[in-house]
């Protein structure tokens, strides 16, 4: 578990896999429904950016979710998302299925999560974060807490500060 003392590259070192909540951290949280009864949500587009350089790096990720819905869905399909899980709110035993998998492990897995269902998993992978605007038992439980907030460019935030960490970012840039 990282420590104060600890460097962003041996953090981010061992981290191969990305699992992240949907509500308050891939979307700013609200709910929107019109006047059809149809849930919408708003994505960033970095995030997307960020989730698409983290894997064509070598990298998994993973969404965990405890509500359900066709926008996460439809998101994930048009990122090339494989791996989604919803409507878990006891979201402990859904992340264990996930790391089997994606074949790995809670030592190399980071957890980004916003409230207190997310809890459970932030104390027991790699990596926990907090969207800034995260509530504050989340926040607490957190190793990093970002300065966005969910859905203002969190998720992208992180896989840069990750990438970076382990000397990939570069790569990247045109």
């Amino acid at each position: 578990m990282p420590t104060k003392l600890s460097t962003d590259a041996s953090i981010a070192e061992p981290i191969t896999c990305i699992l992240s909540d949907v509500d308050g951290v891939m979307t700013d949280g609200r709910i929107i429904y019109d006047d059809h009864g149809i849930e919408t949500k708003r994505f960033h587009v970095r995030d997307g950016l960020g989730i698409k350089l983290w894997m064509r790096s070598g990298f998994s990720f993973a969404i965990l979710s405890a509500r359900q819905g066709n926008a996460v869905k439809q998101r994930a399909l048009e990122l090339g998302i494989e791996q989604v899980a919803q409507g878990f709110e006891d979201k402990w035993p859904a992340a264990e299925a996930l790391f089997e998998t994606l074949g790995c492990t809670p030592a190399q897995v980071c957890y980004i999560g916003d409230d207190l269902p997310d809890i459970a998993v932030m104390t027991r992978v790699a990596l926990a974060v907090a969207p800034a605007d995260a509530a504050t038992d989340a926040r607490d439980a957190a190793h990093w807490v970002l300065r966005k907030q969910g859905g203002e460019g969190a998720i992208r935030e992180l896989i840069e500060r990750l990438l970076r960490a382990k000397g990939r970012w570069q790569e990247h840039l045109g």
